[in-house]
């Protein structure tokens, strides 16, 4: 029904610009990483959106791994001081880590949106009928 009203984008794009996942143009946060309610184009009821920590974990693990990479590359190739590498390696991780973390918690939502996922559900299906 959503998708006859209205066209809605591909979820990396509605993630990637944090708005809603069915209109492409209202606003996905309230806070930083809070989500809203609704939203304030089409009315859009977001409690079906539910990442859990699903962003936290892409976001620090894509981050580390470049990160350390960086950091091996300076390291084998530069040979810096220490303090070099804590001058730009928990930068680096502090604001990649931050940067990443409210585009791919939209991008999960718009995801959840666009596929219609929902919790499981148990359903027998067999000779022996349901449970």
């Amino acid at each position: 029904m959503d998708h006859d009203l209205y066209n809605p984008p591909p979820p990396i794009v509605s993630g990637l610009r944090c708005k809603c996942p069915r209109c492409g143009e209202g606003r996905l946060f309230d806070g930083f990483l809070t989500l809203a309610k609704q939203c304030d184009r089409c009315g859009l009821d977001l409690s079906f959106a539910d990442p859990a920590d699903g962003p936290a974990f892409f976001v620090m693990s894509g981050v580390a791994v470049l990160v350390t990479a960086v950091f091996l590359w300076m390291e084998l190739v530069l040979h810096p001081p220490i303090w070099v590498h804590l001058v730009t390696t928990f930068p680096l991780l502090l604001f990649g880590c931050l940067g990443a973390l409210r585009p791919v918690k939209a991008w999960l939502v718009a995801s959840q949106y666009f596929h219609k996922a929902e919790e499981g559900q148990w359903e027998s299906i067999g000779k022996h009928g349901p449970f």
